[in-house]
């Protein structure tokens, strides 16, 4: 997909992500602790049979499950020799689950790794990193990047840059703010709008991190200063602790209903993150 065809797109409706991933693996059976994307690889059919749902709820953009599968974070398990097997694999098990009408976003998130001088890892060794995810990923066919759940703007930068000079293809960058309206390095939204949509994101906006109800503020940030489309991916109302289960509160009804006011505050693409279900997504389509 070039970036003209995204603007397009964007530009003649809201377009709708999938809903959450992470939540509805464990719910499937997936333990604490594991590596997500190789227990994804052991169980592909679950993979496979959410992403449908979502793509039968009305999803038109499928986000890649290779979020955390980057050098830095395959070495905790021991699993960074098979990153580009994995990576290769992961995008395909999405090719599998799409239509022909739904775009694949090649996923990228933190490493976990602080950046220097905080850490250790300096900032050229970070665009390596994604370099080094991005092509294959690049070369297993996706439509689109995503750099998503970033707490620092400065790794968002090092992401976007790794892809810019990998290919064109449109990248979404999306941030998660703290309490505060801040991301847990200090960054505020209208100061990553600036900064993002000048480095060349195609879209820009938020994820995780809060329900819907706690976005519309810092959507009203962003659209101030945005040329480019805004994204809100809320989560499905804040975690509670419930029989020592992890529950989210928000059902797909409030969550559409709020969904259609994030449009109205500004936001051009919209999905759900943690604790929302297909359900979630037909309710918002």
């Amino acid at each position: 997909m070039t970036r003209e065809e995204f603007q397009t797109l964007t530009a003649e409706r809201i377009v709708l992500l999938d809903g959450a991933t992470g939540t509805n693996l464990q719910k499937a059976g997936m333990p604490v602790g594991v590596c997500p994307e190789q227990w994804i690889l052991e169980n592909p059919e679950v993979l496979v049979g959410l992403q449908k749902a979502y793509v039968a709820a009305g999803t038109d953009i499928l986000f890649a499950p290779t979020f955390t599968a980057n050098r830095i974070k395959l070495a905790e398990y021991g699993l960074q020799e098979r990153l580009v097997e994995m990576n290769r694999e992961l995008v395909a098990l999405s090719k599998r689950a799409a239509s022909e009408h739904t775009l694949i976003a090649g996923d990228l998130t933190m490493t976990g790794e602080q950046l220097y001088p905080l850490g250790e890892l300096q900032f050229e060794e970070l665009v390596e990193v994604y370099k080094e995810q991005v092509q294959v990923i690049l070369d297993a066919g996706v439509d689109l990047f995503v750099v998503e759940t970033m707490m620092s703007l400065q790794e968002c930068r090092a992401a976007v840059i790794a892809i810019r000079e990998l290919c064109d293809l449109p990248v979404m960058v999306l941030l998660t703010y703290n309490e505060d309206g801040r991301t847990l390095y200090g960054t505020d939204p209208a100061t990553a709008v600036v900064v993002l949509q000048s480095l060349g994101a195609d879209a820009v906006g938020m994820n995780c991190s809060t329900g819907p109800e706690a976005m519309m503020e810092p959507v009203q940030h962003m659209a101030e200063y945005a040329t480019i489309p805004i994204v809100a991916k809320p989560n499905a109302g804040m975690p509670e602790l419930v029989d020592g289960r992890t529950v989210f509160n928000v059902g797909p009804e409030e969550f559409a209903l709020a969904g259609k006011k994030l449009a109205e505050e500004g936001a051009g693409i919209l999905g759900g993150c943690c604790g929302t279900t297909p359900e979630h997504i037909r309710a918002l389509k």
